[in-house]
Parts: C-alpha cells; sequence; structure tokens
C-alpha cells in the first residue's frame, strides 16, 4: 500500500470525534517525509501476548547510566523471527505499514527510537528516528502552517452586507 493510501487509512480510522481525523492529517506530511526516506512500505513488529509492542533498552557501553527505549521495525518476518536469540512462542511478528508505526510513536512517550532495520538479513543496515525528532518535525510543520494561515487576511464576500 503505498504512502498516501496509508496515510488515508490513518485518516479513516482515527476516531471520528472532530478533532483526531485533523490531527492525522495535520501531521501526514511529517509522517509521509520520515517514511520516505525508508526503504520499506511495510515492517514486522515483535508483539508480546499481549499484543503489546516488544522495547529493547539499550545502554551506552562507556556510560552503562545512560539508556534509551527502541522499537525494532524488521523488513521481514524471517528477520524479525531471526532477531530473537531465544525463540519465545509468546512473541510473534506483525506486519505493520510504515506510517502506522511512525505515528503510534506519538502516544509512545516510553519509547525514544524506533530503529529501522533496511537490508532482509542484515542487522548492519539501519536507520534510526528518534521520537523526539518526529515531535520536532511535527511542531515545525505546525507551526508553519498556523503562520501561513494567521498571515493571510480573511477575503470576505464583497456582498456582505
Amino acid at each position: 500500500m503505498d504512502l498516501d493510501r496509508q496515510i488515508q487509512v490513518l485518516v479513516d480510522d482515527a476516531p471520528q470525534d472532530g478533532i483526531t481525523p485533523a490531527i492525522v492529517a495535520g501531521v501526514a506530511p511529517v509522517l509521509k517525509q520520515l517514511a520516505d526516506s525508508l526503504r520499506h512500505l511495510e515492517y514486522y513488529i515483535l508483539e508480546n501476548s499481549e499484543q503489546g509492542w516488544i522495547l529493547t533498552t539499550l545502554s551506552n557501553r562507556a556510560q552503562p547510566d545512560l539508556q534509551k527505549k527502541v522499537l525494532y521495525a524488521f523488513p521481514t518476518f524471517k528477520d524479525a523471527i531471526d532477531f530473537q536469540q531465544v525463540p519465545d512462542p509468546q512473541v510473534i511478528p506483525k506486519a505493520m505499514l510504515v506510517t502506522h508505526i511512525l505515528f503510534q510513536m506519538f502516544a509512545m512517550d516510553i519509547v525514544d527510537s524506533t530503529v529501522f532495520l533496511e537490508t532482509p538479513g542484515n542487522n548492519t543496515v539501519v536507520q534510526e528516528i528518534s521520537r523526539a525528532r518526529l515531535l520536532s518535525l511535527a511542531q515545525t510543520h505546525t507551526r508553519r502552517l498556523k503562520s501561513k494561515t494567521q498571515g493571510k487576511p480573511r477575503q470576505l464576500p464583497t456582498d456582505i452586507a
């Protein structure tokens, strides 16, 4: 499914509360920009039996107190299975659209980054997208939109009287 269709599915599946679809549509250009930088339209995420995403805590070797939580996104089902050093029957790979993974990062304040593994069979070719970068791009985009709409005078109809 191409990126535009993925975005449309996100908008269509959003709660129809009058606000959420507009929010999704508002951040859609950021989601598309980041997804365009990745090689795949779909990745596999490891989930536990309660459908919670499996996060990995990484520590800095030089500074063990410096840690971050990452979500791994795999290019194939096999890569996701092979990543588990000891296979756990409670952990299963689930295919996810790339824009949906990125959108979920807005809500996942516990995750610092998503590490997208880009080449099947190779765990060294990765692209990491931090939640901070995602939020920053969304804020910048939102500010730009606001300034464009606030800077334009409203066009009133000539027959308003």
